[in-house]
């Protein structure tokens, strides 16, 4: 019997996205709600009750809401919003990062889609803390630059706009408060004690996302070297969308869109035996958003988890 699948949000980027991978799924069937329903809290209530599956694209108080409106203890829900990736109910849908996360993903019923800076923080990070090379007590810092298409349609048709603002046409960095809303899920999700300073960046290219973590040796176990961090990302990270890759700058250069349009993600380390440079790089809507989504899709659904994925 097929399964039933609803899109709570359809219309957004993200939701339009999901829609369009599963255009090309078979043994699946697409609830979907006309322009003038699309709001109706009824209709969303029957819609997201009859669904064996529903996605929530959706800002964070209506993805809550979302979830209330479910009576049943069978539907699965994918939430790719920011209310309940700390909510230890959710299962956090990151497979890759253990043996547990993935189990409990693949067995619950409640899965919270990782955020798109976050996810690239907490792949370089918890498996170092996993490994104790790196103490949760230190203090860390993250930069994350990303493609424009992340502010979704308001800031994609900004910096679209023939007559766009010049400001536009260079990188921007924001969450000058350190309030960005990702910081809790960065914390929570690593195991570290204090959240990152954290510098988001959007520049002016479409998708695409690079997140770097700047550590000393001096911060790391006591003996630790270079080649021991590539060897644990390299037997952590080996599957077909999560992989380490040694040696993958581009003459010296790491471009932030070299994963644009792909669903895979890689992981690096470079600098010396001093100062390092960790780096994950990936499609901020691709790993970072709709294409992670797809792959806890999935692993729900017991299947290829490449699944509807575009493999590098």
């Amino acid at each position: 019997m097929a399964k039933k699948i609803f899109i709570d949000g359809k219309a957004g980027t993200t939701g339009l996205r999901i829609f369009e991978r599963l255009e090309n799924f078979k043994g699946i069937e697409i609830i979907t709600l006309s322009e003038e329903k699309r709001k109706d809290l009824a209709a969303r209530k029957e819609a997201l009750n009859s669904a064996d599956i529903a996605f929530l694209c959706l800002p964070d108080d209506a993805a809550r809401e979302s979830v209330s409106l479910i009576e049943n203890g069978n539907t699965v829900v994918i939430d790719t919003s920011t209310a309940h990736r700390t909510d230890e109910t959710f299962a956090y849908g990151f497979p890759e990062l253990s043996v547990g996360h993935r189990e409990k993903l693949k067995n619950s019923k409640r899965i919270a889609v990782p955020g798109c800076h976050a996810s690239g923080f907490i792949a370089l990070i918890y498996p170092l803390i996993e490994a104790g090379i790196l103490s949760e007590t230190e203090n860390l810092s993250c930069f994350s630059l990303t493609g424009y298409s992340g502010g979704g349609k308001k800031m994609i048709a900004e910096y679209e706009d023939t007559e766009r603002d010049v400001l536009l046409d260079a990188p921007r960095q924001y969450g000058l408060t350190q309030q960005h809303k990702h910081l809790k899920e960065m914390k929570a999700i690593s195991g570290i004690e204090n959240a990152p300073v954290f510098c988001p960046v959007v520049a002016p290219f479409y998708s695409g996302m690079e997140v770097t973590v700047p550590i000393f040796k001096s911060m790391l176990k006591d003996g630790t070297t270079l080649d021991d961090i590539k060897k644990i990302y390299k037997e952590k990270y080996n599957g077909p969308i999560v992989n380490f890759k040694d040696n993958s700058d581009e003459a010296g250069f790491i471009s932030a869109n070299a994963y644009s349009d792909l669903d895979t993600m890689e992981v690096s380390v470079f600098g010396n035996e001093d100062r390092i440079i960790l780096t994950a790089r990936y499609d901020n809507l691709g790993k970072g958003a709709s294409g992670a989504a797809i792959e806890c899709l999935n692993i729900v659904l017991n299947q290829d988890e490449t699944t509807g994925l575009v493999i590098k």
